[in-house]
């Protein structure tokens, strides 16, 4: 019914900056809660980031200053600006969102494929 496509991710020098797209496409009614979050080799996927419909904003504490995140409502977008990047932010970025598919549904959620950010020191 709908899929999550992240774009943006690469390789660059501890300092650099790197900016993460998700664009969510299919049946969709509405996007509620939409996220990014990150797993590194060996460890458990973490959320990074989180913004509401209404622009309310979560981070972790490991990114707070550094990151930001955006939505864009109308082009079903979210956005991951990372700005001062270390080489403990290299791992798998995943686009995440609570999507819903007609008025009275529930909220689903649905997760890209991932993208490969990684920090060079």
């Amino acid at each position: 019914q709908a899929q999550l496509v992240e774009s943006g991710g690469g390789l660059v020098q501890a300092g650099g900056s790197l900016r993460l797209s998700c664009a969510a496409s299919g049946s969709i009614f509405s996007i509620n809660e939409m996220g990014w979050y990150r797993q590194a080799p060996g460890k458990q996927r973490e959320l990074v980031a989180a913004i509401t419909r209404g622009g309310s904003t979560n981070y972790a504490s490991s990114v707070k200053g550094r990151f930001a995140i955006s939505r864009d409502n109308a082009k079903k977008m979210v956005y991951l600006q990372m700005n001062s990047l270390k080489p403990e932010d290299t791992a798998v970025y995943y686009c995440a969102a609570d999507l819903t598919f007609g008025t009275s549904s529930k909220g689903i959620n649905y997760w890209g494929q991932g993208t490969q950010v990684t920090v060079s020191s």
